[in-house]
C-alpha cells in the first residue's frame, strides 16, 4: 500500500513530534499494524534536527534578488565608518554593477576572485555580486602579510584580487607590490608575477591610485559594455551546488586549508541562523565581526539579508567603543561577538553611558563563552534573547543554537540543540563508536552544511569527512538527555596529567567566578613528572590586584587538587587571531620559554 506524510501546517518542535514519529504514526494509522522497528536510540549521542521549515534551493544571487524586490526602499547596508547608505535597490544596482563589470573583465563561472579587506560596503557588494556570475570568492585575512598572501593567491589559483585602502599597520597596495614588483610595471589586467602566476587583474578601492592596478570607481563603468540580459543569463546558469566560496581555516600546525562552501550551504545555513535569532526585517544588526570570516559574512550578513534585516558596518575592524556608539546612533537592535569583544564593550569604564535599549539579540560564538559574561550580556547589554552558536568554517559553518525561549540555564550554560536539518553524534575518538548521552567524546556533523571540500587538497579533504560524509570537528563535547551540547575544549588541548583527562573549559568556567578576574585561559604545559601541568593566564579587572597564592585558595576544595593550576600568569591581553580567537598554542609555546620547560618539553610521548 502507498503512503505519503503531508507536513502542511504540521510544526514540529522540541515539545512535539519529530517528523519520523508522525510517519511512523502514519504508516500505522493506514496500514493498521504497528512498525516493527526502532528507529533511533534516545540513549545515544545521535540528534537530527527534524524541521517542517524546506531548505531553500536557490542561488545567493536568487535569493537576493527576491529579497530586494520584496523589499526594494528598506534599509539594507549602513557603512558608519564610511557614511554610506544602501537600500535593497540600491544595494541590487551596486552588485549588479559590479558584477557586470568583472564580467566585462572576463572573469567568468569558477574563477576565484580574492578579497583582502576589513569590513568596508565593497566587500558587501562584492560577497553578492561574485555568485550572480559564479565567481568563488576567496576570503583573505586582512592580516595576512606577504608569505601568508602568497601562499592563499597560489594555493587558490586567484585570477583577481581586490584589496582595500591602508589601514593600521596594514598597506595592502605595499605588500602586494613587495610579493609581486612587476604590479608596478604592468597595465591594469595584465598583470604577469613570478611569485603568482596565476594572479592577472588586481582592484584598489577607496581613496588610493595603486600603479598596475584598476580603481573600483574605474572598473564600475565597464559594466556598460555587459547589458542586463546578459548578467541575468549568466545568473540563470549558476546552481545552488556549485562552489561559491573558499575561507582558509586558520590552523594552528602546517598551512591553512581552503574550505570550500556551496551557495546552498552559506544561503541556509545564514537563514536558519536568521530564524534561530527570530530575525525580521525590523532589525538592524551591527557587525563588528569580521567578514573575511564565516561569522561575519554568513551568521551576519545573510542571516540578515535572508529576513530583509539591515546590515550596520561600525568600523573596519572590531572597537569597543565605536561598536557601542554605533549600536546606540543607528539604534540597532542585534550585536555579534567573539566573547573577548563582549568581554571588552562591558569593560569600558563608561559602559553605563551608552544607551543599548534597543538590544534584543545577537550571537555571540566563536571560541567557549564563559557563562558568567554571558549572564552580563542578557542583563546589563539587555540582549536578553541572545543566542549562542557553535560550528566550524567547514560546516559553513552552524550546527548547533539556542534559542531565545531556551530555559535560562540551557541558554547561558550550554551551546544549544542540532540545527535544523542537521545530523551530529559524539563518538569514542579511538573506536568510532557512538557514545551514550552524557559522556564526552569528539563530535561529528553530517548534513547540507558539510563542505564541498578543501580545496585542491584531496588528501585533507579525505581526513576530514569519512565514508559516511561526516565531517571530524576535532572538538570534545556532551550531549545531554534533552539534546543539548556543550563543548568541552579541543582534543587537542585536553590536558592529560597524570593519567587525568583534564577540560581546560572546566577550569575557566570556575575562575570566572572570582570576582577580580576578567578573562582567563586554561591551558597544559609539559612536565617531567607527570606529562603536563595546568597553567592559567589571568586578566585581572581594572584596578583589582590578586596573588598566585590567593587564587590557589579560591581553587582549593572547590576542583579537585589535579586541576588546581601550578603556574599563573597575569597579562592584558591573550595571544589572538584577527576573529578573537585564542591561540592556546603560542600561550604554550611562551609559556615553555618564560619557564624554561624546553627539557620537559623534548619528551618524546606516543
Amino acid at each position: 500500500m502507498g503512503w505519503r506524510y503531508d507536513a502542511e501546517n504540521v510544526p514540529v518542535s522540541s515539545n512535539e513530534p519529530t517528523y519520523w514519529s508522525l510517519v511512523i504514526g502514519h504508516w500505522s494509522l493506514v496500514t493498521g499494524k504497528e512498525p516493527h522497528m526502532q528507529l533511533s536510540d534516545p540513549t545515544l549521542s545521535y540528534v537530527h534536527g527534524a524541521s517542517d521549515t524546506p531548505l531553500i534551493g536557490s542561488t545567493i544571487g536568487d535569493l537576493f534578488d527576491r529579497v530586494a524586490e520584496q523589499l526594494p526602499d528598506h534599509e539594507a547596508l549602513v557603512s558608519a565608518h564610511q557614511g554610506l547608505r544602501y537600500t535593497y535597490r540600491e544595494l541590487r544596482e551596486a552588485c549588479d554593477q559590479f558584477a557586470r563589470a568583472l564580467l566585462a573583465l572576463g572573469v567568468r563561472k569558477g574563477d576565484r576572485v580574492g578579497i583582502w579587506s576589513p569590513n568596508h560596503a565593497e566587500w558587501v557588494i562584492a560577497q553578492f555580486a561574485t555568485p550572480k556570475i559564479g565567481a568563488i570568492l576567496v576570503n583573505i585575512n586582512p592580516a595576512y602579510r606577504t608569505h601568508e598572501l602568497e601562499y592563499a593567491l597560489n594555493q587558490s589559483g586567484c585570477s583577481t584580487l581586490i584589496i582595500a585602502p591602508p589601514f593600521k599597520t596594514s598597506r595592502y597596495a605595499d605588500l602586494l607590490n613587495e610579493l609581486c614588483p612587476e604590479l608596478a610595471h604592468s597595465r591594469p589586467g595584465k598583470l604577469r608575477a613570478a611569485a603568482v602566476p596565476e594572479l592577472h587583474t588586481v582592484i584598489a578601492f577607496g581613496d588610493q591610485s595603486v600603479p598596475g592596478a584598476y580603481n573600483w570607481n574605474d572598473v564600475l563603468p565597464l559594466a556598460e559594455r555587459i547589458s542586463a540580459e546578459v548578467l541575468a543569463d549568466t545568473q540563470r546558469q549558476q546552481y545552488f551546488d556549485d562552489p561559491i566560496n573558499i575561507q582558509y581555516t586558520s590552523g594552528t600546525t602546517g598551512f591553512p586549508k581552503g574550505a570550500t562552501l556551496s551557495h546552498h550551504s552559506i544561503l541556509n545555513n545564514g537563514f536558519f541562523i536568521g530564524e534561530g535569532m527570530k530575525l525580521t526585517k525590523e532589525d538592524r544588526l551591527c557587525i563588528p565581526v569580521p567578514f573575511y570570516h564565516c561569522f561575519g559574512m554568513v551568521l551576519g550578513n545573510l542571516a540578515a539579508v535572508t529576513h530583509g534585516a539591515t546590515m550596520v558596518i561600525p568600523a573596519p575592524a572590531f572597537d569597543a567603543r565605536t561598536t557601542l556608539e554605533v549600536v546606540q546612533a543607528e539604534r540597532c537592535t542585534a550585536l555579534h561577538g567573539v566573547p573577548t569583544m563582549f568581554i571588552a564593550e562591558l569593560g569600558l569604564p563608561d559602559f553605563d553611558s551608552f544607551d543599548l535599549s534597543t538590544l534584543r539579540t545577537g550571537i555571540m560564538a566563536g571560541s567557549p563563552c564563559p557563562v558568567e559574561v554571558m549572564k552580563q550580556v542578557n542583563t546589563r547589554m539587555h540582549m536578553d534573547e541572545v543566542t549562542i552558536c557553535y560550528g566550524m568554517t567547514e560546516t559553513s559553518p552552524v550546527s548547533f543554537q539556542t534559542a531565545p525561549d531556551d530555559p535560562l540555564d540551557k541558554r547561558v550554560g550550554t551551546i544549544g540543540r542540532v540545527h535544523p536539518h542537521v545530523e551530529c553524534k559524539v563518538i569514542d575518538p579511538e573506536t568510532g563508536e557512538v557514545l551514550p548521552r552524557g559522556q564526552t567524546g569528539e563530535l561529528l556533523s553530517r548534513g547540507y552544511i558539510v563542505m564541498l571540500g578543501y580545496w585542491n587538497n584531496p588528501e585533507a579533504t579525505a581526513a576530514a569527512i569519512d565514508a559516511g560524509r561526516w565531517m571530524h570537528t576535532g572538538d570534545l563535547a556532551v550531549i545531554d538527555d534533552e539534546g543539548y551540547a556543550n563543548i568541552v575544549g579541543r582534543a587537542k588541548d585536553m590536558i592529560i596529567r597524570g593519567g587525568e583527562n583534564i577540560y581546560p573549559r572546566e577550569i575557566e568556567e570556575f575562575l570566572y567566578r572570582h570576582p577580580k578576574i576578567r578573562d582567563v585561559q586554561v591551558i597544559g604545559v609539559p612536565d617531567e613528572k607527570y606529562g603536563e601541568e595546568v597553567m592559567a593566564w589571568v586578566i585581572l579587572k581594572p584596578g583589582e590586584g590578586a596573588s598566585e597564592d590567593e587564587l590557589r585558595e579560591f581553587c582549593r576544595d572547590k576542583i579537585a587538587y589535579y586541576k588546581v593550576p601550578r603556574y599563573w600568569r597575569f597579562t592584558d591581553s591573550f595571544p589572538m587571531t584577527v576573529t578573537g580567537k585564542v591561540q592556546k598554542y603560542k600561550m604554550r609555546e611562551m609559556a615553555v620559554a618564560d619557564l624554561h620547560l624546553e627539557r620537559a618539553a623534548a619528551i618524546r610521548t606516543a
